[in-house]
């Protein structure tokens, strides 16, 4: 491991206090980044994750896609976990916290809608950042790449419905372009760039393409660091004001994170799955796809309300949790089968 990936959490750390500092010294800048946004997709927030997510298409083997069925497994998993257990369970703590133990200190109007923020952060697996946390522990990119493409799909058809009997409301409306501009700039473009990319590579040889991809592997974390001070530079000044509501919030969606983690590393492991499967599996039920909850809880409830806010605090606590997550899944690889060809997909 490089310098940057070896101290990584003491960057991210350092992001996230310069987040806050350059949020707070320089609000007029955070104002003018803040209205980059198209569809409720903050632009320059895309192009950092951009930035993040194209050297890894560079990687992906395109020929072994068609590998990916002979492990379904993994698959299974996900799908699993992100639509019958995650979202109910984000419920579930939701409900628990704000009716129960936080109920003294919320009243019960905020209550409802930090609730629904929670609710609207777990009907929403993550599109963008998953690739990162796969990259960050080995993982197979082209099975990343699948479950990302599938978990997609069923998102179109299955996050209304499954928001709406959360919810408790009769319909949702999904930001149609906020779901679609999300999945062109995080999946697609990058996609198609990084295959393009790599058979110009191959063209020249394999170590031509070997040396780029070294090279740019400093990209995915400064765009990963970028992402966190951007983040919380255009937070900055709610979570300078509001700690206490904050606070309240991450912890219930900290308990879910690791809670979601745990039993699907659990079952990965129960069910022999390679170690460069079973992590991304279990990041990808742990992961959100924030900018999807925050555009729908802006649209039902205010730009200013509880739930609003309640989703923006999914976005502020997963990076931290999620490299815990990924040094975890890296020290626990010895639980897993080794690699053989067989498992190389």
């Amino acid at each position: 491991m490089g310098l940057f990936e070896r101290f990584l959490s003491i960057w991210v750390a350092l992001a996230i206090l310069a987040g806050l500092f350059l949020g707070e010294w320089m609000p007029q800048v955070f104002e003018v980044i803040a209205g980059l946004t198209y569809f409720h997709v903050n632009l320059a927030v895309a192009v950092f994750i951009w930035a993040m997510i194209y050297p890894m298409m560079v990687q992906i083997d395109f020929q072994s896609l068609k590998n990916v069925g002979r492990q379904p497994q993994g698959l299974f998993l996900t799908l699993v976990i992100n639509w019958l257990v995650k979202p109910f369970t984000m419920a579930a703590l939701g409900w628990l916290f704000f009716r129960v133990f936080f109920a003294e200190w919320v009243d019960p109007a905020t209550a409802s809608e930090f609730i629904a923020g929670m609710i609207l952060l777990g009907v929403a697996p993550c599109t963008a950042m998953v690739f990162v946390w796969s990259h960050l522990t080995r993982g197979n990119s082209s099975y990343t790449l699948v479950q990302v493409s599938i978990n997609d799909i069923i998102m179109i058809f299955a996050f209304a419905p499954l928001a709406a009997l959360l919810l408790g409301l009769s319909s949702i409306t999904v930001p149609w372009e906020t779901l679609v501009l999300s999945v062109l700039l995080y999946v697609a473009t990058p996609l198609l760039a990084g295959l393009l990319t790599r058979r110009q590579l191959l063209k020249s040889g394999r170590e031509h393409l070997d040396a780029w991809l070294k090279a740019s592997k400093p990209a995915t974390i400064l765009g990963l660091l970028a992402t966190v001070v951007l983040l919380f530079g255009l937070q900055a000044d709610r979570i300078l004001t509001q700690p206490f509501s904050i606070l309240l919030i991450a912890i219930p969606l900290l308990i879910q994170s690791y809670m979601i983690f745990f039993l699907a590393y659990w079952v990965a492991k129960r069910m022999q799955l390679p170690h460069s499967i079973a992590a991304p599996a279990s990041l990808i039920g742990t992961s959100n796809f924030f900018e999807l909850a925050v555009a729908v809880a802006i649209s039902l409830f205010g730009l200013t309300s509880p739930a609003a806010l309640a989703t923006v605090v999914g976005v502020l606590v997963e990076v931290p949790v999620m490299l815990s997550l990924v040094a975890f899944a890296n020290r626990t690889r010895h639980w897993f089968p080794s690699e053989t060809a067989s498992t190389q997909v």
